[in-house]
Protein backbone atom coordinates (compact mmCIF):
# COMPACT_ATOMS: atom_id res chain seq x y z
CA UNK A 1 0.00 0.00 0.00
CA UNK A 2 1.26 3.49 -0.82
CA UNK A 3 1.19 5.78 2.18
CA UNK A 4 1.70 9.48 2.69
CA UNK A 5 2.60 10.51 6.19
CA UNK A 6 4.77 13.60 5.85
CA UNK A 7 3.77 16.97 7.25
CA UNK A 8 1.61 18.99 4.88
CA UNK A 9 3.41 20.68 2.00
CA UNK A 10 2.96 24.08 0.38
CA UNK A 11 -0.39 25.85 0.12
CA UNK A 12 -2.74 24.33 -2.45
CA UNK A 13 -2.30 27.17 -4.95
CA UNK A 14 1.45 26.42 -5.15
CA UNK A 15 1.20 22.67 -5.43
CA UNK A 16 2.21 21.34 -8.84
CA UNK A 17 -0.28 19.47 -10.94
CA UNK A 18 1.32 16.03 -11.24
CA UNK A 19 -1.74 14.48 -12.85
CA UNK A 20 -4.03 15.84 -15.53
CA UNK A 21 -7.63 14.97 -14.71
CA UNK A 22 -8.88 16.04 -18.14
CA UNK A 23 -9.31 13.06 -20.46
CA UNK A 24 -7.01 12.92 -23.47
CA UNK A 25 -7.01 10.61 -26.49
CA UNK A 26 -3.82 9.99 -28.41
CA UNK A 27 -4.98 8.95 -31.85
CA UNK A 28 -3.02 7.05 -34.51
CA UNK A 29 -0.47 5.88 -31.94
CA UNK A 30 1.84 3.00 -32.70
CA UNK A 31 2.92 0.70 -29.89
CA UNK A 32 6.51 -0.54 -29.79
CA UNK A 33 7.01 -3.13 -32.51
CA UNK A 34 3.42 -2.90 -33.79
CA UNK A 35 2.42 -2.56 -37.43
CA UNK A 36 -1.01 -0.98 -36.94
CA UNK A 37 -1.93 2.15 -35.05
CA UNK A 38 -4.31 2.36 -32.10
CA UNK A 39 -5.83 5.06 -29.93
CA UNK A 40 -4.77 5.52 -26.31
CA UNK A 41 -7.31 7.01 -23.89
CA UNK A 42 -5.93 8.70 -20.78
CA UNK A 43 -8.15 9.55 -17.81
CA UNK A 44 -7.26 10.75 -14.32
CA UNK A 45 -3.58 10.49 -15.06
CA UNK A 46 -3.73 6.83 -16.07
CA UNK A 47 -3.99 4.71 -19.18
CA UNK A 48 -7.72 4.07 -19.40
CA UNK A 49 -7.93 2.08 -22.66
CA UNK A 50 -5.84 1.05 -25.65
CA UNK A 51 -7.52 0.05 -28.90
CA UNK A 52 -8.92 1.14 -32.24
CA UNK A 53 -11.30 4.07 -32.70
CA UNK A 54 -11.41 5.11 -29.04
CA UNK A 55 -11.75 8.74 -30.02
CA UNK A 56 -15.25 8.20 -31.39
CA UNK A 57 -16.55 6.88 -28.09
CA UNK A 58 -14.59 9.18 -25.79
CA UNK A 59 -17.40 11.71 -25.44
CA UNK A 60 -17.70 15.42 -25.97
CA UNK A 61 -14.99 17.73 -24.79
CA UNK A 62 -12.26 15.10 -24.75
CA UNK A 63 -9.03 16.51 -26.13
CA UNK A 64 -7.57 14.60 -29.05
CA UNK A 65 -3.95 14.67 -30.14
CA UNK A 66 -3.09 12.97 -33.41
CA UNK A 67 0.27 11.22 -33.10
CA UNK A 68 0.38 10.60 -36.83
CA UNK A 69 1.79 7.11 -36.47
CA UNK A 70 4.42 8.04 -33.90
CA UNK A 71 5.47 5.36 -31.42
CA UNK A 72 4.24 5.59 -27.84
CA UNK A 73 5.80 3.67 -24.97
CA UNK A 74 6.10 3.97 -21.19
CA UNK A 75 8.20 6.92 -20.11
CA UNK A 76 11.79 6.21 -19.20
CA UNK A 77 13.40 6.22 -15.77
CA UNK A 78 17.00 6.82 -14.83
CA UNK A 79 17.64 4.51 -11.90
CA UNK A 80 20.73 6.31 -10.57
CA UNK A 81 21.25 10.07 -10.66
CA UNK A 82 22.84 12.88 -8.69
CA UNK A 83 20.66 15.72 -9.88
CA UNK A 84 22.44 18.64 -8.25
CA UNK A 85 25.81 17.30 -9.40
CA UNK A 86 24.39 16.86 -12.91
CA UNK A 87 22.99 20.38 -12.91
CA UNK A 88 26.33 21.77 -11.71
CA UNK A 89 28.28 19.77 -14.30
CA UNK A 90 26.14 21.32 -17.02
CA UNK A 91 27.43 24.73 -15.87
CA UNK A 92 31.10 23.84 -15.27
CA UNK A 93 34.22 23.87 -17.39
CA UNK A 94 34.28 20.62 -19.36
CA UNK A 95 37.69 18.93 -19.13
CA UNK A 96 36.49 15.50 -20.23
CA UNK A 97 38.46 15.69 -23.49
CA UNK A 98 41.80 16.04 -21.68
CA UNK A 99 44.24 13.28 -22.63
CA UNK A 100 46.88 14.34 -20.11
CA UNK A 101 47.39 16.62 -17.15
CA UNK A 102 49.11 19.10 -19.46
CA UNK A 103 46.12 19.01 -21.83
CA UNK A 104 43.72 19.68 -18.95
CA UNK A 105 45.82 22.66 -17.88
CA UNK A 106 45.64 24.09 -21.41
CA UNK A 107 41.84 23.87 -21.24
CA UNK A 108 41.91 25.68 -17.89
CA UNK A 109 44.19 28.43 -19.23
CA UNK A 110 41.98 28.94 -22.29
CA UNK A 111 38.98 29.37 -20.03
CA UNK A 112 40.75 31.83 -17.72
CA UNK A 113 41.95 33.85 -20.70
CA UNK A 114 38.45 34.03 -22.14
CA UNK A 115 36.70 34.80 -18.87
CA UNK A 116 38.70 35.73 -15.75
CA UNK A 117 37.36 34.62 -12.40
CA UNK A 118 35.23 36.84 -10.22
CA UNK A 119 37.21 37.57 -7.03
CA UNK A 120 36.34 35.20 -4.21
CA UNK A 121 35.31 32.37 -6.53
CA UNK A 122 37.06 29.25 -7.81
CA UNK A 123 37.23 27.79 -11.30
CA UNK A 124 35.60 24.37 -11.03
CA UNK A 125 35.93 21.93 -13.90
CA UNK A 126 34.45 18.51 -14.37
CA UNK A 127 35.07 15.31 -16.25
CA UNK A 128 38.78 14.43 -16.26
CA UNK A 129 39.80 10.77 -16.29
CA UNK A 130 43.45 10.27 -15.39
CA UNK A 131 43.57 6.47 -15.49
CA UNK A 132 45.44 6.49 -18.81
CA UNK A 133 47.28 9.81 -18.56
CA UNK A 134 51.05 9.79 -19.18
CA UNK A 135 51.62 12.50 -16.56
CA UNK A 136 50.34 12.78 -13.00
CA UNK A 137 47.93 15.57 -12.03
CA UNK A 138 49.52 17.54 -9.19
CA UNK A 139 49.03 20.86 -7.48
CA UNK A 140 52.57 21.75 -8.50
CA UNK A 141 51.66 21.44 -12.20
CA UNK A 142 48.53 23.53 -11.78
CA UNK A 143 50.34 26.17 -9.69
CA UNK A 144 53.02 26.61 -12.34
CA UNK A 145 50.29 27.46 -14.84
CA UNK A 146 47.64 29.34 -12.87
CA UNK A 147 49.59 30.80 -9.95
CA UNK A 148 47.35 31.83 -7.07
CA UNK A 149 44.08 31.18 -8.92
CA UNK A 150 41.82 28.66 -7.11
CA UNK A 151 41.28 25.78 -9.55
CA UNK A 152 39.41 22.58 -8.68
CA UNK A 153 38.89 19.87 -11.29
CA UNK A 154 36.45 17.07 -10.40
CA UNK A 155 36.98 13.66 -11.98
CA UNK A 156 34.42 12.19 -14.34
CA UNK A 157 33.58 9.43 -11.85
CA UNK A 158 33.22 11.91 -8.92
CA UNK A 159 35.66 9.89 -6.81
CA UNK A 160 38.55 12.34 -6.81
CA UNK A 161 39.42 15.99 -7.47
CA UNK A 162 42.57 17.81 -8.53
CA UNK A 163 43.33 21.07 -6.73
CA UNK A 164 45.72 23.93 -7.19
CA UNK A 165 47.23 25.12 -3.92
CA UNK A 166 44.88 28.09 -3.93
CA UNK A 167 42.04 25.67 -4.67
CA UNK A 168 42.97 23.67 -1.57
CA UNK A 169 42.81 26.83 0.52
CA UNK A 170 39.45 27.72 -1.03
CA UNK A 171 38.13 24.33 0.10
CA UNK A 172 39.58 24.72 3.59
CA UNK A 173 42.49 22.30 3.14
CA UNK A 174 45.68 23.91 4.45
CA UNK A 175 48.04 21.61 2.54
CA UNK A 176 48.19 18.32 0.64
CA UNK A 177 51.24 16.44 -0.66
CA UNK A 178 49.96 16.10 -4.24
CA UNK A 179 46.77 18.11 -4.65
CA UNK A 180 44.96 15.01 -5.96
CA UNK A 181 42.40 14.02 -3.33
CA UNK A 182 40.65 10.67 -3.64
CA UNK A 183 37.70 9.01 -1.91
CA UNK A 184 37.52 9.86 1.83
CA UNK A 185 39.88 12.83 1.43
CA UNK A 186 37.72 14.34 -1.30
CA UNK A 187 34.08 13.39 -0.71
CA UNK A 188 33.57 15.50 2.45
CA UNK A 189 34.74 18.55 0.48
CA UNK A 190 31.99 18.29 -2.12
CA UNK A 191 29.65 20.33 0.07
CA UNK A 192 32.15 23.21 -0.13
CA UNK A 193 33.06 22.91 -3.81
CA UNK A 194 29.46 22.37 -4.89
CA UNK A 195 27.94 25.14 -2.79
CA UNK A 196 25.76 27.64 -4.60
CA UNK A 197 22.69 29.49 -3.34
CA UNK A 198 19.59 27.33 -3.14
CA UNK A 199 17.70 29.44 -5.65
CA UNK A 200 20.52 29.16 -8.20
CA UNK A 201 20.92 25.43 -7.70
CA UNK A 202 17.17 24.90 -7.93
CA UNK A 203 16.94 26.77 -11.23
CA UNK A 204 19.81 24.75 -12.67
CA UNK A 205 18.14 21.54 -11.49
CA UNK A 206 14.86 22.68 -13.07
CA UNK A 207 16.68 23.24 -16.38
CA UNK A 208 18.25 19.79 -16.13
CA UNK A 209 14.86 18.27 -15.31
CA UNK A 210 13.27 19.85 -18.38
CA UNK A 211 16.16 18.61 -20.51
CA UNK A 212 15.60 15.09 -19.17
CA UNK A 213 11.89 15.29 -19.97
CA UNK A 214 12.83 16.22 -23.53
CA UNK A 215 14.56 12.83 -23.77
CA UNK A 216 11.44 10.94 -22.68
CA UNK A 217 12.37 10.74 -19.00
CA UNK A 218 9.51 10.69 -16.49
CA UNK A 219 11.37 9.75 -13.31
CA UNK A 220 14.72 9.52 -11.59
CA UNK A 221 16.15 7.82 -8.53
CA UNK A 222 17.92 10.66 -6.73
CA UNK A 223 21.06 9.58 -4.87
CA UNK A 224 22.67 12.97 -4.31
CA UNK A 225 25.06 12.91 -1.34
CA UNK A 226 22.92 15.08 0.91
CA UNK A 227 19.59 15.15 2.70
CA UNK A 228 17.32 14.84 -0.33
CA UNK A 229 13.73 15.35 0.84
CA UNK A 230 14.09 19.00 1.82
CA UNK A 231 15.47 20.32 -1.49
CA UNK A 232 12.98 18.32 -3.53
CA UNK A 233 10.04 19.50 -1.43
CA UNK A 234 11.25 23.04 -2.04
CA UNK A 235 11.82 22.52 -5.77
CA UNK A 236 8.45 20.91 -6.37
CA UNK A 237 6.69 23.62 -4.36
CA UNK A 238 8.39 26.20 -6.60
CA UNK A 239 7.02 24.50 -9.72
CA UNK A 240 9.66 21.97 -10.78
CA UNK A 241 7.16 19.33 -11.90
CA UNK A 242 8.93 17.77 -14.89
CA UNK A 243 9.89 14.48 -13.20
CA UNK A 244 8.94 11.99 -10.54
CA UNK A 245 11.69 11.65 -7.96
CA UNK A 246 12.56 8.77 -5.62
CA UNK A 247 14.81 10.35 -3.05
CA UNK A 248 17.46 8.12 -1.56
CA UNK A 249 18.73 8.61 1.98
CA UNK A 250 22.30 8.37 3.26
CA UNK A 251 23.22 7.11 6.72
CA UNK A 252 23.85 10.57 8.27
CA UNK A 253 20.27 11.56 7.40
CA UNK A 254 18.59 8.22 8.09
CA UNK A 255 17.12 9.23 11.44
CA UNK A 256 15.24 12.13 9.80
CA UNK A 257 13.49 9.76 7.43
CA UNK A 258 12.74 7.26 10.16
CA UNK A 259 11.36 10.03 12.40
CA UNK A 260 8.78 10.73 9.67
CA UNK A 261 8.02 6.99 9.47
CA UNK A 262 8.75 6.99 5.75
CA UNK A 263 9.34 3.72 3.97
CA UNK A 264 10.65 3.13 0.48
CA UNK A 265 7.85 3.86 -1.97
CA UNK A 266 5.90 6.16 0.33
CA UNK A 267 4.59 9.28 -1.39
CA UNK A 268 5.52 12.54 0.31
CA UNK A 269 2.50 14.69 1.15
CA UNK A 270 2.28 18.07 -0.53
CA UNK A 271 4.29 17.16 -3.61
CA UNK A 272 1.48 16.30 -5.99
CA UNK A 273 2.56 12.68 -6.05
CA UNK A 274 5.92 13.61 -7.56
CA UNK A 275 8.18 12.75 -4.61
CA UNK A 276 8.63 9.31 -3.05
CA UNK A 277 10.96 7.99 -0.42
CA UNK A 278 13.70 5.95 -2.05
CA UNK A 279 16.31 3.52 -0.72
CA UNK A 280 19.11 3.75 1.81
CA UNK A 281 22.28 4.47 -0.18
CA UNK A 282 25.69 3.23 0.96
CA UNK A 283 29.01 3.50 -0.92
CA UNK A 284 31.26 0.56 -0.07
CA UNK A 285 34.18 1.10 -2.43
CA UNK A 286 35.63 3.47 -5.02
CA UNK A 287 35.85 3.43 -8.81
CA UNK A 288 37.94 1.75 -11.49
CA UNK A 289 39.37 4.96 -12.99
CA UNK A 290 40.77 6.00 -9.60
CA UNK A 291 41.95 2.42 -8.94
CA UNK A 292 39.94 2.44 -5.72
CA UNK A 293 37.29 -0.14 -6.68
CA UNK A 294 37.83 -2.96 -4.16
CA UNK A 295 39.03 -6.04 -6.02
CA UNK A 296 40.11 -9.57 -5.16
CA UNK A 297 43.36 -9.07 -7.08
CA UNK A 298 45.76 -6.13 -6.76
CA UNK A 299 45.97 -3.47 -9.45
CA UNK A 300 49.00 -3.80 -11.74
CA UNK A 301 51.92 -1.78 -10.44
CA UNK A 302 50.34 -1.01 -7.06
CA UNK A 303 51.45 -2.33 -3.69
CA UNK A 304 50.68 -1.61 -0.08
CA UNK A 305 47.43 -1.24 1.82
CA UNK A 306 45.37 0.12 -1.10
CA UNK A 307 46.74 -2.11 -3.86
CA UNK A 308 43.36 -3.90 -4.00
CA UNK A 309 41.39 -0.64 -3.90
CA UNK A 310 39.50 0.92 -1.02
CA UNK A 311 36.80 -0.71 1.10
CA UNK A 312 34.90 2.31 2.43
CA UNK A 313 32.32 0.49 4.58
CA UNK A 314 33.34 -2.89 6.03
CA UNK A 315 30.85 -5.73 6.57
CA UNK A 316 30.77 -5.27 10.34
CA UNK A 317 29.20 -1.85 9.78
CA UNK A 318 27.29 -2.55 6.58
CA UNK A 319 25.31 -5.60 7.70
CA UNK A 320 23.71 -4.09 10.85
CA UNK A 321 23.03 -0.85 9.00
CA UNK A 322 21.18 -2.69 6.22
CA UNK A 323 19.31 -4.82 8.75
CA UNK A 324 18.21 -1.70 10.64
CA UNK A 325 16.98 -0.02 7.46
CA UNK A 326 15.16 -3.18 6.43
CA UNK A 327 13.31 -3.40 9.75
CA UNK A 328 12.15 0.19 9.17
CA UNK A 329 10.80 -0.57 5.70
CA UNK A 330 13.60 0.79 3.52
CA UNK A 331 15.19 -0.97 0.62
CA UNK A 332 18.96 -0.70 0.19
CA UNK A 333 21.05 0.57 -2.72
CA UNK A 334 24.64 -0.53 -2.18
CA UNK A 335 27.42 0.93 -4.33
CA UNK A 336 29.86 -1.82 -5.30
CA UNK A 337 32.17 -1.62 -8.33
CA UNK A 338 35.10 -3.95 -7.60
CA UNK A 339 34.53 -7.71 -7.70
CA UNK A 340 35.44 -8.11 -4.01
CA UNK A 341 33.13 -5.22 -3.08
CA UNK A 342 30.32 -6.96 -4.96
CA UNK A 343 30.99 -10.21 -3.12
CA UNK A 344 30.79 -8.41 0.21
CA UNK A 345 27.65 -6.51 -0.82
CA UNK A 346 25.88 -9.75 -1.72
CA UNK A 347 27.09 -11.27 1.55
CA UNK A 348 25.51 -8.31 3.33
CA UNK A 349 22.18 -8.75 1.55
CA UNK A 350 22.18 -12.41 2.55
CA UNK A 351 23.13 -11.71 6.18
CA UNK A 352 20.77 -8.76 6.70
CA UNK A 353 17.72 -10.01 4.82
CA UNK A 354 17.60 -6.70 2.98
CA UNK A 355 15.95 -6.15 -0.38
CA UNK A 356 17.17 -3.75 -3.03
CA UNK A 357 19.98 -3.24 -5.47
CA UNK A 358 23.68 -3.25 -5.98
CA UNK A 359 24.55 0.01 -7.69
CA UNK A 360 27.00 -0.44 -10.57
CA UNK A 361 27.78 -4.19 -10.21
CA UNK A 362 30.62 -3.36 -12.56
CA UNK A 363 33.26 -6.05 -11.93
CA UNK A 364 31.94 -9.47 -10.97
CA UNK A 365 33.01 -13.02 -10.35
CA UNK A 366 31.06 -15.70 -12.19
CA UNK A 367 29.80 -17.09 -8.88
CA UNK A 368 28.39 -13.73 -7.85
CA UNK A 369 26.38 -13.39 -11.07
CA UNK A 370 24.37 -16.42 -9.95
CA UNK A 371 24.11 -15.06 -6.40
CA UNK A 372 22.38 -11.89 -7.64
CA UNK A 373 19.59 -14.06 -8.98
CA UNK A 374 19.44 -16.39 -5.98
CA UNK A 375 19.19 -13.47 -3.55
CA UNK A 376 16.75 -11.46 -5.69
CA UNK A 377 19.10 -8.47 -5.69
CA UNK A 378 18.58 -5.98 -8.50
CA UNK A 379 21.60 -5.04 -10.60
CA UNK A 380 21.35 -1.27 -11.11
CA UNK A 381 23.81 -0.73 -13.95
CA UNK A 382 25.08 2.16 -16.06
CA UNK A 383 26.00 0.77 -19.49
CA UNK A 384 27.64 3.98 -20.73
CA UNK A 385 30.28 3.52 -18.04
CA UNK A 386 31.52 0.55 -20.05
CA UNK A 387 32.23 2.91 -22.92
CA UNK A 388 34.01 5.35 -20.60
CA UNK A 389 36.01 2.68 -18.77
CA UNK A 390 36.83 0.16 -21.51
CA UNK A 391 40.41 1.36 -22.01
CA UNK A 392 41.01 1.82 -18.28
CA UNK A 393 39.68 -1.71 -17.70
CA UNK A 394 41.87 -3.15 -20.44
CA UNK A 395 44.90 -1.68 -18.66
CA UNK A 396 44.03 -1.99 -14.98
CA UNK A 397 41.80 -5.09 -15.13
CA UNK A 398 43.57 -6.92 -17.95
CA UNK A 399 42.60 -10.55 -18.47
CA UNK A 400 39.33 -10.22 -16.59
CA UNK A 401 37.32 -7.79 -18.70
CA UNK A 402 34.97 -10.51 -19.94
CA UNK A 403 33.29 -10.18 -16.54
CA UNK A 404 33.28 -6.39 -16.49
CA UNK A 405 29.87 -4.85 -17.16
CA UNK A 406 28.60 -8.41 -17.56
CA UNK A 407 25.09 -7.38 -18.58
CA UNK A 408 24.29 -10.38 -20.75
CA UNK A 409 25.51 -12.79 -18.09
CA UNK A 410 23.33 -11.12 -15.48
CA UNK A 411 20.28 -11.17 -17.77
CA UNK A 412 20.86 -14.82 -18.69
CA UNK A 413 21.02 -15.71 -14.99
CA UNK A 414 17.59 -14.16 -14.45
CA UNK A 415 18.81 -11.09 -12.58
CA UNK A 416 16.52 -8.06 -12.66
CA UNK A 417 18.33 -5.19 -14.36
CA UNK A 418 17.57 -1.49 -14.18
CA UNK A 419 19.50 1.02 -16.27
CA UNK A 420 20.75 4.43 -15.24
CA UNK A 421 23.42 7.03 -15.86
CA UNK A 422 24.97 7.94 -12.49
CA UNK A 423 24.66 11.47 -13.91
CA UNK A 424 26.89 13.42 -14.13
CA UNK A 425 29.25 10.47 -14.63
CA UNK A 426 27.28 9.78 -17.82
CA UNK A 427 24.63 11.97 -19.43
CA UNK A 428 21.12 11.79 -18.00
CA UNK A 429 19.72 10.26 -21.17
CA UNK A 430 18.32 6.71 -21.07
CA UNK A 431 18.79 6.37 -24.83
CA UNK A 432 22.54 6.69 -24.30
CA UNK A 433 22.33 3.87 -21.73
CA UNK A 434 20.18 1.69 -24.00
CA UNK A 435 22.55 2.24 -26.93
CA UNK A 436 25.60 1.34 -24.85
CA UNK A 437 23.90 -1.76 -23.44
CA UNK A 438 22.82 -3.04 -26.86
CA UNK A 439 25.75 -1.98 -29.02
CA UNK A 440 28.69 -1.97 -26.55
CA UNK A 441 30.35 0.73 -28.62
CA UNK A 442 30.31 4.39 -29.52
CA UNK A 443 32.27 6.66 -31.84
CA UNK A 444 32.67 3.96 -34.46
CA UNK A 445 34.91 1.67 -32.37
CA UNK A 446 34.64 -2.08 -32.43
CA UNK A 447 32.19 -3.41 -29.82
CA UNK A 448 33.85 -4.11 -26.50
CA UNK A 449 33.10 -7.66 -25.35
CA UNK A 450 30.08 -7.98 -27.63
CA UNK A 451 29.17 -11.23 -25.89
CA UNK A 452 27.95 -9.06 -22.99
CA UNK A 453 25.50 -7.05 -25.08
CA UNK A 454 21.88 -6.90 -23.97
CA UNK A 455 19.15 -7.56 -26.48
CA UNK A 456 17.13 -4.46 -27.24
CA UNK A 457 13.90 -5.63 -25.63
CA UNK A 458 15.67 -6.36 -22.35
CA UNK A 459 17.38 -2.96 -22.42
CA UNK A 460 14.08 -1.18 -23.03
CA UNK A 461 12.25 -3.17 -20.36
CA UNK A 462 15.04 -2.30 -17.92
CA UNK A 463 14.42 1.41 -18.54
CA UNK A 464 10.68 1.82 -17.92
CA UNK A 465 10.26 1.14 -14.18
CA UNK A 466 8.67 -2.27 -14.67
CA UNK A 467 5.90 -1.18 -17.04
CA UNK A 468 5.07 -3.34 -20.08
CA UNK A 469 6.26 -1.83 -23.34
CA UNK A 470 2.82 -2.30 -24.90
CA UNK A 471 1.12 -0.08 -22.25
CA UNK A 472 -0.99 -1.52 -19.45
CA UNK A 473 -4.50 -0.33 -18.73
CA UNK A 474 -4.46 1.23 -15.27
CA UNK A 475 -0.78 2.15 -15.44
CA UNK A 476 0.31 5.74 -14.87
CA UNK A 477 0.01 7.83 -18.02
CA UNK A 478 3.74 8.52 -17.94
CA UNK A 479 4.55 8.12 -21.61
CA UNK A 480 7.18 8.88 -24.21
CA UNK A 481 6.21 9.67 -27.80
CA UNK A 482 8.95 8.85 -30.31
CA UNK A 483 9.51 9.77 -33.93
CA UNK A 484 10.95 6.29 -34.56
CA UNK A 485 10.14 2.80 -33.34
CA UNK A 486 13.20 1.64 -31.39
CA UNK A 487 12.62 -1.91 -32.69
CA UNK A 488 12.70 -0.85 -36.32
CA UNK A 489 15.80 -1.62 -38.36
CA UNK A 490 18.35 1.16 -38.18
CA UNK A 491 16.60 3.05 -35.39
CA UNK A 492 19.00 5.69 -34.01
CA UNK A 493 19.07 4.49 -30.40
CA UNK A 494 21.64 6.94 -29.02
CA UNK A 495 20.00 9.90 -30.76
CA UNK A 496 16.42 8.63 -30.50
CA UNK A 497 14.11 11.50 -31.56
CA UNK A 498 11.62 12.19 -28.76
CA UNK A 499 8.54 14.09 -29.90
CA UNK A 500 6.78 14.33 -26.57
CA UNK A 501 6.65 13.24 -22.94
CA UNK A 502 3.60 12.94 -20.69
CA UNK A 503 3.67 12.74 -16.90
CA UNK A 504 0.32 11.71 -15.44
CA UNK A 505 -1.22 12.59 -18.85
CA UNK A 506 0.27 16.09 -18.62
CA UNK A 507 2.74 17.20 -21.28
CA UNK A 508 6.18 17.92 -19.88
CA UNK A 509 7.69 18.07 -23.37
CA UNK A 510 6.03 18.42 -26.74
CA UNK A 511 7.79 19.10 -30.04
CA UNK A 512 5.01 18.44 -32.55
Amino acid sequence: MTRARVAAGPPPERRPTAVSTAPLVLTHARLVGAARTVDVLLRDGRVHAVGPDLARGAGAGVEQVDLGGRTVMPGLWDAHTHMTQWALARQRLDVSAATSAAHAIRIVLDRLAARPLTPGTALVGYGFRDGLWPDAPTAELLDAAVGDVPVILVSGDLHCAWFSTAGLRYAGVPAHPTGLLREAEWLPLTSVVDHVRDDVADEWVAEASRAAAARGVVGVVELEITENLTPWRRRIAAGNDALRVRAGVWEPYLDRVLAEELRSGDVVVGTGGLLQQGPLKVVTDGSLNTRTAFCHDPYPGLSGADAHGVLSVPPEHLVPLMAHATRKGLTCAIHAIGDHANTLALDAFAASGARGSVEHAQLLTDADVARFAALGVVASVQPEHAMDDRDVADRHWAGRTGRAFALASLAAAGVELVLGSDAPVAPLDPWVAVSAAVERTRDGREPWHPEQRLDLLTALRSSVDGQPLTLAVGAPADLAVLDADPLSAGAPLREMPVAGTLLGARWTHRAF
